[in-house]
């Protein structure tokens, strides 16, 4: 009798496989013969689960992004205030805990940006949107708890690219030398300006 394979739990187990590969020597740099025998099956079998080493990192990316989202749905429970949540809300850019993630999110990026596929735009796109709308819901708790001003909502777009901003440009330039320090010491001015001040 014929083994029965779960091709989605297939497709997670390569793409998870390689995510070493890819972190230590970069997509331009890997082949599907070193994806192939990481994963431990044939080239034909890699390109049974993937159109090309861009579809891998997607998957990883994809895996990672919702493990990630819910570890930081759990330590933004435990924080208090909006500006501790808000705070957690960017440690991915700077934390040791997300390097991985990172490295292979700016993988995705140029992937994004070089050879957009309709997938990734659409996934990028939710995950946008998905965020901001939980950035938004943070502020407006905020606001609700009377810890905030309610134009801190009009700002929300504003800081959520900034975050972003910020990681790109240290990550294509040598400008920024503490991102951590640069993303705190912007949140701590914003923060002085949309808190309410107990008189």
């Amino acid at each position: 009798m014929a083994k029965i394979v779960d091709k989605v739990q297939k497709r997670k187990d390569i793409a998870l496989s390689c995510k070493k590969l890819f972190i230590q020597k970069h997509i331009n740099n890997v082949t599907i013969s070193e994806v192939a025998k990481t994963a431990g099956v044939g080239k034909g079998t890699v390109y049974d689960y993937f159109k090309n080493k861009e579809d891998i990192v997607f998957e990883i990316v994809n895996i990672l992004m919702q493990e990630h989202n819910e570890a930081k749905k759990q330590k933004i429970q435990q924080v208090k205030t909006t500006k501790e949540k808000i705070k957690i809300f960017y440690d991915f850019f700077y934390s040791e805990e997300d390097a991985e993630l990172r490295e292979l999110y700016k993988q995705f990026i140029s992937i994004s940006l070089v050879n957009p596929q309709e997938e990734m735009l659409k996934f990028n796109t939710e995950c946008i949107s998905a965020y901001f709308s939980w950035f938004c819901e943070i502020l407006q708790e905020g606001v609700e708890k009377g810890e905030l001003k309610a134009e801190a909502i009009e700002l929300a777009r504003g800081m959520f690219v900034f975050g972003e901003g910020v990681f790109i440009s240290s990550s294509i330039t040598n400008t920024i030398d503490d991102l951590q320090k640069e993303i705190t010491t912007y949140l701590d001015l914003v923060f002085a300006l949309i808190e309410v001040k107990n008189v």
